[in-house]
């Protein structure tokens, strides 16, 4: 049995591969700006960020103004490109199968967003009524202030939860929280979570056996 008594899982990258897809339309559009960037950019700069600061960066590349109508615009591309090519994480249903502790979803994404990514990767039903977004708090990673909200709900402390996350804003806003935190490293382009994570692995395999053994 788990040492930890409950798991708190970040959705883009953890639970659903859609990093690709969402830094895709995000670096279409900005190019359509001006600003002449690449997939590589966008994760080394954007992966892990609320849309608002994606939005301030992509300003400051491109000649003009950004158009008010921006985020707006990215969430209608990016969901129907989510629609068409999401994928579950490899391994990530199993892991969720043979989890006996409670678990739960945070992130920084809009509900609608993260309701979105689920459905279409058939894993809504895990997480029906634990999804816990920073929209509806108004506080985006590295604060902590979702994942302690998410612990406070299920009824535990910081300490007896763990979280599984990809992106070095998400690790560091667990840690903020005293969290001991997951890197989840198989699409860790910066090589920043080894130092950072209290424990990283590479794949979701290696995630279940760690969360069944400790």
């Amino acid at each position: 049995m788990s040492r930890y008594k409950c798991v708190i899982f970040d959705c883009d990258g953890v639970l659903v591969d859609s990093e690709p897809i969402g830094n895709q339309v995000l670096v279409d559009m900005a190019n359509e700006l001006g600003a002449n960037i690449n997939l590589e950019y966008a994760y080394k700069h954007f992966k892990g960020h609320k849309m608002q600061y994606c939005a301030d960066q992509i300003e400051a590349l491109i000649p003009s103004k950004l158009p008010t109508d921006f985020i707006p615009n990215y969430r209608k591309r990016s969901f129907e490109a989510f629609k068409a090519d999401i994928k579950p994480v490899d391994g990530v249903l199993e892991l969720i199968k043979n989890l006996d502790i409670p678990y739960c979803v945070a992130s920084s994404g809009p509900e609608n967003k993260i309701r979105l990514n689920l459905e279409y990767t058939r894993l809504l039903p895990y997480f029906e009524n634990s999804i816990f977004s920073c929209y509806a708090i108004q506080k985006w990673k590295p604060s902590p202030a979702v994942f302690i909200w998410a612990a406070k709900t299920f009824g535990f402390k910081p300490s007896e939860c763990i979280v599984v996350e990809d992106s070095i804003t998400g690790v560091q806003a667990a840690k903020n929280g005293g969290f001991d935190v997951v890197g989840y490293t198989a699409h860790d382009y910066n090589n920043e979570l080894q130092s950072k994570a209290t424990f990283t692995f590479n794949s979701m395999k290696a995630i279940q056996e760690f969360l069944v053994a400790t």
